[in-house]
């Protein structure tokens, strides 16, 4: 049986300073798309039964850099839309309420431009990995997208709440591995370059 190859995209501008981006559609930085290349020879040896990536340029050029060729774009593997926080740091959104926030406990800004809760992150997922499973019989499932959104997906992979994304760490140009040990879901690599 395949594994789920989740892939975040290489290095953006805002990515490097910590700017949350969902809808903003950045292009890589000059490392981001070095970080996709190297990935090339990585995965050249891997048969996918299915290659799908997130409509976002930086996802897309991702792949293209990596040498894989999606099968489908798929609009639920856009990022956790952050509403009024889109562009922000976590760092300014702490000293703003004047305490530490999170987004994985405090949630998108109330209000005018709500953005998406960690559940509507899960609903999203959840219907990825219920069309990835069948093809893991033919070869592994590639999953490019972002940071927030391969987190909670993994987690959902492993029967977690959508928080429990918060454990799993996905540098920028890193992939992480989903797969099976006596037909159960496990993590079977992660931060991997």
């Amino acid at each position: 049986m395949g594994e789920i190859v989740v892939l975040r995209h290489g290095q953006t501008e805002w990515s490097l300073s910590g700017q949350h981006t969902s809808v903003t559609d950045l292009p890589l930085l000059p490392e981001g798309e070095e970080q996709a290349r190297r990935l090339a020879e990585v995965f050249k040896d891997r048969t996918f039964a299915a290659v799908w990536v997130s409509p976002r340029l930086r996802a897309r050029r991702t792949a293209e850099l990596a040498g894989l060729v999606p099968t489908a774009t798929d609009e639920d593997l856009v990022e956790l839309d952050y509403g009024g926080y889109e562009g922000r740091t976590t760092a300014a959104i702490s000293e703003e309420m004047g305490r530490p926030w999170s987004i994985w406990v405090d949630g998108t800004i109330p209000g005018e431009s709500p953005g998406e809760t960690l559940d509507d992150v899960g609903t999203r997922v959840d219907r990825v990995l219920d069309r990835a499973r069948p093809l893991l019989a033919d070869g592994d499932v590639m999953l490019i997208a972002h940071g927030h959104v391969l987190r909670i997906l993994t987690a959902r992979w492993l029967g977690l709440e959508p928080a429990a994304g918060r454990l799993f760490a996905l540098p920028a140009g890193s992939f992480g591995l989903l797969g099976h040990e006596h037909a159960r879901p496990v993590l079977n690599g992660w931060g991997l370059h």
